[in-house]
């Protein structure tokens, strides 16, 4: 079985909390990437939208694009509106070859609100839940014929978060799955029930770590999500908590071939991105090697 191995530029610069961002530029950041074995990046918001530009870029370090965040709002949107603000990337990614977009639900999200404790998230009924799902299946449905596909990723302080709330959701949609160790440990969920339940529509996988004691350590009752990143809640495999030799064999068992993407938030003082990339990645070739992957260009 193939693997590729990516990462997002979020360890070099946070999107969300500009504090937490390395006063690099794009090149030095591919730069870096690639010094530490990468060949994949998400895209991130230095990344020019043109091929035109970017493609020779790319081709310099040896790096293409393996996926990138969308901000979608179809809970509460109506779906043409939402073609039309995917539209720009929908035609960027096709044009970059990259596998799918990163489709991040933000409507009523309380991820990038730092004074919104974690408790407050928004909570869905089981027919709210249903409805979201048939809309954002079509979506998905649209974007694979025009040639590329989502992957949805289910967040900390979102709408899908918890593993509960992932299996309604997957019950009443037929979206392509975007697994996150790091986020699904963080909500409390069991990754290897979520790989066993959902393998068949896994269609990317963010191998984001976290370190279990600030995690465990926080109030969620008055603490936000990004109070948990600036506190260091997340870190590359390796160097936290969770066990990637088994949630790697797990994917293996299943057969998933494709993108494993490091996407690690951190304070780049705290946890220089070079440093933690080459973490990262060693401790991925080990897994690899361990689950039976040969690691691709």
């Amino acid at each position: 079985m193939k693997a590729k191995l990516g990462i997002a530029p979020i360890a070099w610069w946070n999107d969300d909390l500009a504090e937490l961002s390395d006063d690099v530029s794009l090149e030095e950041c591919l730069r870096q990437a690639s010094v530490a074995g990468f060949t994949g990046m998400e895209t991130g918001r230095r990344f020019p939208m043109d091929m035109a530009e970017l493609g020779p870029i790319l081709k310099k370090y040896g790096i293409s694009v393996c996926g990138g965040w969308f901000s979608g709002l179809l809970l509460d949107g109506d779906i043409e509106v939402e073609k039309d603000r995917i539209a720009a990337q929908h035609a960027f990614f096709k044009a970059a070859g990259a596998p799918c977009i990163v489709y991040g639900e933000t409507a009523r999200s309380i991820q990038g609100v730092k004074s919104a404790p974690l408790a407050t998230k928004p909570k869905l009924a089981e027919a709210e839940v249903a409805a979201y799902g048939r809309k954002i299946s079509d979506f998905a449905d649209w974007c694979a014929a025009n040639g590329m596909p989502i992957s949805y990723h289910h967040h900390m302080a979102a709408a899908i978060e918890t593993e509960a709330e992932l299996d309604l959701f997957m019950k009443h949609s037929t979206v392509p799955l975007l697994f996150d160790a790091g986020h699904m440990a963080f909500a409390g969920g069991n990754n290897l029930r979520v790989i066993e339940n959902h393998w068949k529509r896994i269609t990317h996988v963010h191998t984001k770590d976290i370190r279990r004691s600030v995690v465990d350590g926080l109030d969620r009752s008055k603490e936000s999500f990004l109070d948990a990143v600036v506190k260091g809640a997340f870190t590359v495999p390796g160097d936290g908590s969770l066990d990637f030799e088994a949630i790697v064999k797990a994917l293996a068992g299943k057969g998933y071939e494709g993108w494993f993407v490091v996407e690690a938030e951190q304070d780049p003082k705290v946890s220089p991105p070079l440093e933690m990339a080459i973490k990262g990645h060693k401790e991925l070739m080990r897994v690899m090697a361990a689950a039976g992957y040969e690691v691709v260009q």
